[in-house]
């Protein structure tokens, strides 16, 4: 018994069943993005909480550990707690003061209330018209210094 196609001259045509090729294809793109890792993304922002009304009575003390960096609008001068360290276009000298009072608070021992981690939280103060470019640049010689967290604060906020 032979096939019928209607001619006997030709044979069968084959034809190619693409449907178990695109099941195999969508379950490996499936499983690939699975598999594959995810760029963690996450930019952690600390909010203060609300005062208590018996936090308000009382005048808050400085903590004497904070260290503030200042920049200065004028002359581009970089201030470590009102003591000069250089300027906008060579932090170093700044990077150098942090990592020595980083390694002398290790040394002695100064840390966080409440936790074992050495006090390395830096605050960097700017006006609102120095440059970017600037600004980014203090912060990554506080942050090659070891310094964490970095708060940062802008001191014209009424302007």
């Amino acid at each position: 018994m032979a096939m019928s196609t209607g001619s006997s001259t030709e044979g069968a045509t084959p034809n190619i069943n693409v449907t178990p090729l695109i099941d195999v294809l969508l379950v490996l793109l499936i499983i690939f993005m699975v598999i594959s890792p995810l760029k963690p993304s996450r930019f952690e922002a600390k909010v203060p909480a609300e005062p208590k009304p018996e936090d308000q009575q009382q005048n808050p003390k400085p903590n004497p550990l904070t260290l503030v960096v200042a920049v200065n609008k004028a002359d581009k001068k970089i201030t470590l707690n009102n003591e000069s360290v250089g300027d906008v276009s060579d932090p170093s000298g700044l990077t150098t003061a942090l990592s020595q009072i980083f390694k002398d608070r290790e040394n002695n021992g100064v840390v966080r209330e409440g936790t074992n981690e050495v006090e390395k939280t830096v605050f960097i103060k700017s006006p609102r018209s120095v440059r970017y470019g600037d600004v980014v640049s203090v912060i990554d010689a506080v942050k090659q210094a070891g310094a964490q967290p970095i708060g940062l604060q802008i001191d014209d906020l009424t302007q």
